[in-house]
């Protein structure tokens, strides 16, 4: 439905994978975390592939030792036994090496690495690859996602598709250029009393500020009483 919004078509045809690794909470088991030398994070690491929008296809959590190639097996092949019409893949240079002929001889994908070049300086944003990159940083945005807190794995997976879930829906309800919005039923929240009541309690001012404002009252009183004798 995102995707139709944008002008696009249903199914996918392309991806980006990439992995992010997060540090881990105490109530994560050590069978299911480790320590990624490269980026020196001990926790869990997700693997993730997006469409061209950005939006989630296929995620997948391990331990932050487990190398991107290792766990790209398991991800290409869920990718492709979900979307069918996905036939071309980009990647970075985590990827590279004898993944690129299994996924053309497996899958029939084919897996475009995207490099940096040695001439480039500093922060440059390369093509596609900045794409699921910023999927990255909008997990980072829950707080429930800036670590990992789940016990199993299966458990984080879940909240990382909860929070696409909650910005496709964000995504969905945002005004159009024209001024048209989605067309979505009237909520039926508003007629819950629950929600009346607090609607009321935000609106009626408490009674630490009313009594902060009747002190104040009596103060400035008794200044400019002191002032005028």
């Amino acid at each position: 439905m995102v995707r139709e919004r944008e002008g696009r078509e249903t199914e996918p045809t392309a991806g980006i994978i990439d992995a992010q690794s997060v540090r881990a909470a105490a109530s994560v088991p050590a069978a299911s975390r480790g320590y990624d030398g490269g980026k020196k994070v001990p926790g869990r690491k997700r693997h993730i592939v997006t469409d061209c929008l950005g939006l989630l296809l296929v995620v997948a959590v391990t331990a932050a030792n487990i190398p991107d190639r290792d766990a790209a097996i398991g991800v290409l092949g869920r990718l492709r036994s979900l979307h069918h019409e996905i036939t071309l893949a980009w990647a970075d240079g985590g990827y590279t090496g004898g993944l690129v002929d299994w996924a053309k001889e497996k899958l029939d994908l084919t897996l475009q690495i995207v490099k940096r070049t040695d001439d480039m300086e500093g922060f440059v944003v390369l093509p596609r690859r900045w794409v699921v990159e910023r999927t990255c940083a909008w997990l980072m945005h829950s707080r429930r996602l800036a670590r990992d807190y789940q016990t199993l794995p299966a458990a984080s997976e879940a909240m990382i598709r909860r929070s696409m879930i909650t910005r496709m829906g964000r995504r969905l309800a945002r005004p159009r250029a024209g001024g048209q919005t989605l067309n979505i039923p009237d909520a039926s929240w508003t007629n819950h009393p629950r929600s009346a009541r607090r609607f009321a309690f935000d609106r009626t001012p408490s009674r630490a500020s009313a009594s902060s404002s009747r002190a104040i009252t009596r103060r400035s009183s008794s200044i400019s009483a002191a002032s005028s004798a």
